[in-house]
């Protein structure tokens, strides 16, 4: 079977991998020079990292079980998340139940709940008997209103924006529970590829075409051709050449808005389903630095009026020797992206940042700046409301042989790469006429 691939991340290159694999004449575009999606990397003090910061947690199977079958298991390390929480100006240790003891924020009867609500949902089953609250909604019903003030709606509204109060609670279940298989008796540990994740993603391009099939970069698709409802092949354009290319089956893994641009002919009731879901943009700036900003991995900065919601130091998780002596961090924001900060230049945004950076460490001048980068995604991050799973939209089109594979489709679980190889996986299966997760129901 000839299949065409739009998209070129992690979803996309697993499923090609699979369908390759499998003896399948597969090709693949993806619109940027690079392979790698939202995973993607860029070169920085003599290796590469990602743009958009990535770690595993224990309970990512799916993608240390491909990252074995690939023979890179040895590029893994596990290091410890030293995890902070700035509240009120003051930054506090939270990474475990004894951080959480002394969290000054809440008085002690509520960190003792919370605790217990944190301790509750890591036990929970079925997801669904959740989905039809917000998580606001059950986090004021099972707890005083400081908790979801200081931590779960602040952090739900640091990520979220004016949609923080929509958001389901099977979503912030998951999340929860994702990080239970990481929690160790005195802190947690995460998950790293030691040269960053550029491996997983060449070793998945590779085996594409050690397999016979096709990977074409800067080759963006302008047209998903249909006729008669099934799918006839892909218009892609290289450069100033517009070509079309034919084939029996077609995976779409771009956002939805690319999706309704490049596919105007899909059934009516599916092009309403994508339109009515809503993004958060991801923002991060990437900072090399001459000394250290915090003494936090992950410093979450649920504040009102700071311009940015988390930083993570990356060589307080991997060892600054790794890139040079070079101290690396990220800068993170959601936003809507017609947010006026979503518009600020690389320059503009640093300069925003700098005096709320200097409120984190006093110390903190531009001149520690060695260089700088900034990366931007529309589609960083799907807005999921009560009952998304009645709402979600089918891998199965309506159109014979075209497929949707995209991160409106990964839940309950949040975006991530072990849950793009899972996607990957999924959509390999249904191709080849397999039952795994074939309907929109995950």
């Amino acid at each position: 079977m000839r299949i065409g691939i739009v998209g070129g991340g992690i979803a996309g290159l697993t499923a090609g991998h699979r369908l390759a694999a499998a003896g399948h004449d597969v090709t693949l575009f993806e619109a940027e020079s690079e392979l790698g999606g939202q995973a993607g990397t860029f070169p920085i003090a003599g290796t590469r990292l990602e743009r958009f910061y990535h770690h595993l947690f224990h309970s990512d199977t799916t993608v240390l079980d491909l990252i074995e079958e690939l023979g890179l298991g040895d590029r893994m390390v596990w290091n410890e998340n030293r995890a902070g929480y700035l509240y009120g100006g003051h930054v506090y240790d939270l990474a475990t139940p004894l951080d959480l003891l002394r969290f000054g924020p809440l008085p002690f009867h509520a960190r003792i709940i919370l605790g217990l609500q944190t301790l509750w949902l890591q036990q929970f089953g079925d997801w669904r008997k959740l989905e039809k609250l917000t998580a606001k909604e059950w986090v004021l019903k099972h707890g005083p209103r400081s908790i979801y003030d200081v931590v779960w709606g602040a952090l739900l509204q640091s990520k979220f924006g004016d949609y923080a109060d929509q958001v389901s609670m099977a979503w912030l279940l998951t999340k929860i529970q994702v990080r239970r298989s990481s929690n160790r008796e005195f802190g947690e540990t995460l998950g790293y590829m030691m040269g960053s994740f550029q491996l997983l993603i060449d070793a998945l391009g590779h085996s594409i075409e050690e397999h016979g099939g096709q990977v074409h970069l800067s080759s963006p698709v302008e047209r998903v051709l249909i006729e008669n409802g099934r799918i006839q092949g892909l218009a892609v354009r290289k450069a100033d050449d517009l070509r079309e290319h034919r084939f029996d089956a077609v995976i779409m893994t771009v956002g939805s808005p690319v999706v309704l641009r490049i596919a105007p002919d899909l059934p009516e009731e599916l092009r309403s389903l994508l339109a009515s879901q809503v993004y958060q943009g991801a923002q991060v700036m990437v900072l090399e630095l001459n000394s250290s900003l915090v003494p936090y991995y992950w410093l979450s900065v649920p504040e009102p009026g700071i311009p940015f919601v988390v930083t993570l130091e990356h060589t307080n998780f991997v060892r600054e020797e790794h890139y040079q002596g070079r101290r690396i961090v990220y800068i993170g924001s959601y936003l809507s992206p017609d947010h006026p900060q979503y518009a600020l230049s690389q320059e503009e945004l640093l300069a925003l940042y700098t005096p709320y950076l200097q409120q984190l460490n006093p110390d903190f001048a531009p001149s520690w700046v060695i260089h700088s980068w900034l990366f931007r995604d529309p589609y960083g991050q799907p807005i999921i409301t009560p009952n998304y799973s009645t709402q979600m939209p089918p891998h199965l089109t309506g159109i014979e042989g075209l497929y949707l594979a995209n991160t409106t489709q990964i839940y309950p679980e949040d975006r991530g790469i072990n849950y793009a190889v899972l996607l990957g996986n999924t959509i390999a299966t249904i191709v080849q006429g397999g039952e795994a997760r074939a309907s929109n129901r995950w």
